[in-house]
């Protein structure tokens, strides 16, 4: 961008004044802002600081008598020794557990975990063998999650990328604020599930609660099951054979193929009659011009 004194953005119009600052003015609407990354890509992003991990060297840690602060310091420490498989024993419901962990590592959770497990997470592989409280995921940026049981509402809230699988049910509000990545549900699914999602999938293979895709900008919902009801601007759309191709694939590579196949899937995507968010950024910039 072109520097632009204050002199001369004072005298622009609000228009030109956002043209001139780089923001977007494009009118997004009917247009897909879904970006799907290549998994056979060579080149591959990782943090500086990132210990290097041997998933062959494996040891556990028993949570009884821990804070989560300090089961969640002995993870990082036994990652700089270079354990790449990582078990934690009787969790008992402990909230944030394994959260913040910006690396390759295989973590085993033998048990049930409370609030907030295993959120803002960037590159693990996380297998849950009991449920999970509310927010399981939240945030995540690649990786995986498998949930063995059921999970609270606000399942994978906000989660950029990465497979967040549960094989059980799920509560409300999963996928809030979905920013990409995908989201397997086994069960069933609560009211407002892909509440405002703006990329990645959803897939529900058993029913969809009340005001399904509520309010959501983009991304794409699949579900096996009855839909309850669509929220503000969910619509249905045509399932192509590269969605089905799609599912197969996934449900299959983690063991939740229905019997009867993909077909019965309805797909929901956002019909884009909202205000697009892209566009929102420009009117709140004003303020400060």
């Amino acid at each position: 961008m072109a520097s632009v004194s204050d002199a001369e953005l004072k005298k622009m119009t609000q228009e030109e004044r956002v043209t001139a600052l780089g923001m977007r003015t494009e009118q997004l609407t009917g247009k897909s802002l879904y970006v799907e990354f290549d998994p056979d890509a060579e080149e591959r992003f990782t943090y500086p600081w990132a210990p290097d991990v041997d998933f062959n060297k494996r040891t556990e840690i028993d949570c009884d008598g821990k804070t989560v602060t300090e089961v969640n310091s002995n993870i990082r420490e036994l990652m700089k020794e270079g354990y790449g498989t990582i078990v934690l024993q009787n969790p008992r419901g402990m909230h944030s557990l394994g959260v913040g962990i910006l690396s390759k590592l295989n973590l085993i959770i033998e048990g049930s975990t409370g609030y907030f497990s295993v959120g803002l997470i960037d590159g693990p592989n996380v297998r849950i063998s009991g449920r999970v409280g509310w927010s399981c995921g939240e945030n995540m940026m690649s990786g995986t999650i498998m949930i063995e049981k059921n999970a609270g509402s606000t399942f994978g809230a906000a989660i950029r990328g990465g497979d967040l699988v549960c094989r059980g049910s799920v509560g409300s509000r999963t996928g809030i604020d979905q920013k990409g990545g995908t989201i397997i549900v086994g069960g069933d699914t609560g009211a407002l599930s892909g509440f405002m999602m703006q990329r990645g999938r959803m897939v529900v293979c058993g029913n969809a609660g009340k005001n399904l895709g509520d309010s959501m900008y983009d991304g794409t919902i699949y579900v096996g099951g009855e839909i309850k009801s669509l929220g503000v601007d969910a619509v249905e759309a045509e399932l192509t054979d590269l969605d089905k191709k799609w599912l197969t694939r996934k449900l299959t590579q983690y063991g939740l193929m229905p019997e009867k196949g993909v077909d019965h899937f309805t797909k929901v995507v956002a019909g884009k009659m909202l205000w697009n968010y892209d566009n929102l950024e420009p009117s709140e910039k004003k303020l400060i011009l």
